[in-house]
């Protein structure tokens, strides 16, 4: 059983609709709707807020849902991880170079358009995403936050609550253009980068951030031994399912790829970094 059939099967016991589950977790019936409905998958426990209330609702053992979630999450990721990186949706990317700064926009697009998911795009929406993900993650239960980032999105309470759960359950991957639009779009106001030295600068918007400015440097590091920080790498080399037949010439990249500010990479990161380290089209012959 997963977590579609378990919740369709208590609405049934319990005579209750869609709409009911929608009003009590505060989303809207369509969200409701695509996760019965297997067109969503259910969001990462650790990333949303639904499964509680879902639960106290439906009157489910506490973890009961959280616990069915990890599973259909974890079959699901054995697929997906033999597929290769595609490009991400094209309102992403113009959204991303619409919030570049317009001396720089022209080059950075030339440098997207070059690759389909390149290094230089992976890295800036990877960024975004470290910025805003925990700024919703922290102001999501917050009422009039969420109703001023509705406003000025253009979208109702309920709408944006959804993006929100959406966004938090996205990665550099797995990003889609309603979550990315309705929040990134009125917290991000731009950012710029310096090609040479890949440092990069993001401006928020003082309304809805209480940080208006975001920097990162990017440090080099010696090889050594896996630290704290690289655990995503630790679970990585353990999975011979994914390390399979990585070479110690691959493995000491990988060690090297830090950006040293707290953020942790999965395993599935490692693996895709690895795919694009063996993809001879993102290089340039000698």
């Amino acid at each position: 059983m997963d977590v579609s059939q378990l919740v369709q099967q208590k609405l049934n016991e319990l005579g209750l609709e869609q709409r009911d589950l929608a009003d009590a977790v505060e989303v809207t019936e369509s969200y409701i709707s695509q996760l019965l409905n297997r067109k969503k998958m259910p969001p990462a426990p650790d990333r949303t807020d639904i499964y509680d209330r879902l639960g106290r609702f439906l009157k489910l053992p506490a973890g009961k849902l959280a616990g069915l979630a990890d599973l259909q999450r974890h079959r699901e990721l054995q697929k997906k991880i033999q597929s290769p990186p595609v490009p991400l949706f094209r309102e992403v990317r113009e959204l991303l170079l619409e919030k570049c700064k317009r001396e720089k926009r022209r080059h950075v697009r030339a440098i997207f358009e070059k690759e389909p998911f390149g290094e230089l795009e992976r890295l800036v929406t990877q960024k975004l995403l470290d910025v805003v993900q925990p700024l919703a993650r922290e102001e999501l239960g917050r009422k009039n936050w969420l109703r001023i980032v509705a406003r000025l999105s253009d979208r109702s309470y309920k709408q944006v609550r959804v993006a929100v759960l959406e966004f938090l359950d996205s990665d550099v991957f797995n990003i889609t253009p309603e979550s990315c639009v309705a929040l990134l779009n009125p917290l991000i106001v731009s950012w710029n980068i310096d090609l040479a030295s890949f440092g990069l600068v993001i401006i928020l918007n003082r309304r809805i951030a209480p940080t208006h400015l975001k920097k990162f440097e990017f440090v080099e590091r010696k090889s050594g031994e896996l630290s704290d920080e690289q655990r995503g790498l630790q679970e990585f080399l353990k999975d011979r399912s994914l390390s399979g037949n990585a070479t110690p010439e691959e493995v000491e990249f990988l060690k090297q790829l830090w950006s040293g500010n707290g953020r942790q990479p999965t395993a599935l990161y490692y693996y895709r970094e690895l795919q694009n380290l063996r993809d001879p089209l993102h290089f340039r012959r000698s």
